[in-house]
């Protein structure tokens, strides 16, 4: 039998990454939450789920119990109150829990930047924490990383935000401070590989990718790769505070985590020790292959219109009228806007409804759909549609089946990447058409599966 990991924070972004990345490494995993139910859907499939806190000793210690390895991904950075003291806390008692139940090794994953120079008050809590832990006595392996470049990152969030929200920047000071992003694929490389690390002994690693950048690159770059004009005017000053402030006004970051993480971010938090470079056999990607990649994978800035319904049908009944959409059978409702919607799209040199179907009863992944291409088909469970008209962004509509003894519920989900501000003008301006024509399509839909053989409706 494999040994028992312990894995905290796995509610967070890496820690939720990192649980699906054990699990299909075929680890045992153990989590520790606060909140069970805000866990990844992972978690439901192989992990072992224990509530606690860490700032609770009992349930910490309960959790170590035959535990061989703990990662530790807790930091207190979204606490209103004093989070310094919460994160020495909670260190201290995770420590002298893991030294107590004889735990092997402790994962730590920590911040870059130089102790000898002056750092942020999270950087400092973040460093701190290491010592802490490594006073317990265990072996701890403490990953120093940068900004984590991936969909549903904090810092990758924010940048998302600014640069799809804003034609034109104010940048700080702060945005020319040097760092060494990391792709999250990188980053979970090396919590994996610090499972295997030979020696037992306590070691600080920095860890970063193949590029020292800033902030303004890392915007410059992701405009370049969404295709998106900005313009970025430098200013000399403008208070963490401020910049907190100007955040939660374009961002969806809270004003406190906005304001620590501006702290954080006006430190160098580069590379100096390349020591992980000959203890592990990892090569970082660049920052310019980090952002495509969160680009290709990413769902976070999506906009999302979903609705449901119930049909006391089996799904392969259910799902015929979703395999016959579009061509002859046409779009179940309003059919004259999806043809006005078409003419618009031809005017614009786009494809508008004139290809129709290969076959008005088969589909296959690839086929076109009128306006639409199949790029998902799962038989009598989920058809997904691109779109291939002109849009100022990508557009996805897309049909889940779930069933059971008494029937299915056919889930519609139209989903939206937005092409900066002109994408998301577009999406709320058409949104409320939305709701009309999406709601009579799943109700004609549901009408269709319920007759006995499904016919064309061409209202």
């Amino acid at each position: 039998m494999r040994p028992l990991i312990l894995l905290t924070g796995a509610t967070g972004y890496v820690g939720g990454e990192l649980l699906r990345a054990l699990l299909a490494s075929g680890h045992r995993v153990r989590c520790l939450a606060r909140r069970p139910e805000a866990l990844p859907t992972a978690a439901m499939a192989g992990a072992e789920v224990v509530r606690g806190d860490v700032l609770d000793a009992a349930s910490v210690r309960a959790a170590m119990a035959g535990v061989d390895t703990a990662y530790y991904l807790i930091h207190s950075m979204g606490s209103p109150g004093r989070f310094e003291e919460e994160d020495r806390i909670a260190a201290r008692i995770f420590g002298d829990a893991a030294q107590q139940a004889g735990v092997r090794r402790i994962v730590y994953l920590g911040g870059l930047g130089r102790s000898d120079r002056e750092l942020s008050a999270h950087l400092r809590s973040r460093q701190e924490v290491g010592e802490i832990l490594r006073a317990s006595g265990v072996g701890v392996i403490e990953l120093r990383a940068s900004i984590v470049i991936g969909s549903g990152s904090l810092s990758f969030e924010m940048i998302r935000a600014l640069v799809e929200r804003l034609p034109m920047m104010i940048a700080p000071r702060w945005v020319s401070v040097p760092a060494q992003p990391i792709a999250i694929h990188d980053l979970l490389d090396y919590l994996l590989a610090a499972l295997d690390l030979p020696s037992d002994a306590s070691r600080i690693f920095e860890i970063g990718g193949a590029d020292r950048v800033s902030y303004g690159d890392l915007m410059r770059e992701y405009a370049r790769q969404r295709g998106l004009k900005r313009v970025i005017l430098s200013v000399p000053v403008l208070t963490p505070r401020l910049s907190s402030l100007w955040l939660g006004l374009v961002t969806p970051l809270y004003v406190r985590v906005g304001r620590k993480l501006i702290d954080s971010i006006r430190h160098p938090t580069v590379v100096e020790d390349p020591s992980a470079m000959a203890a592990f056999s990892i090569r970082p990607c660049g920052f310019r292959e980090s952002i495509a990649r969160a680009l290709r994978t990413g769902v976070e800035g999506l906009l999302f219109d979903s609705r449901s319904i119930r049909v006391p049908v089996p799904s392969e009944r259910a799902f015929e009228p979703i395999r016959r959409i579009g061509g002859a059978t046409g779009w179940y409702y309003a059919n004259w806007l999806w043809r006005l919607r078409g003419a618009m799209d031809r005017t614009v040199g786009g494809v508008g409804l004139r290809r129709g179907r290969r076959d008005p009863d088969d589909l296959r992944v690839g086929d076109q759909v009128d306006c639409w291409r199949v790029e998902a088909l799962e038989p009598n469970r989920r058809l997904r549609l691109a779109a291939e008209m002109k849009l100022p962004g990508r557009a996805w509509l897309e049909f889940a089946l779930s069933s059971d003894s008494s029937g299915s519920t056919i889930r519609q989900t139209a989903s939206f990447d937005p092409h900066g501000l002109l994408g998301r003008a577009y999406w709320y301006a058409v949104y409320p058409l939305h709701q009309i024509v999406f709601e009579g399509m799943l109700q004609r839909i549901a009408a269709a599966a319920l007759t006995a053989g499904t016919q064309e409706i061409n209202p």
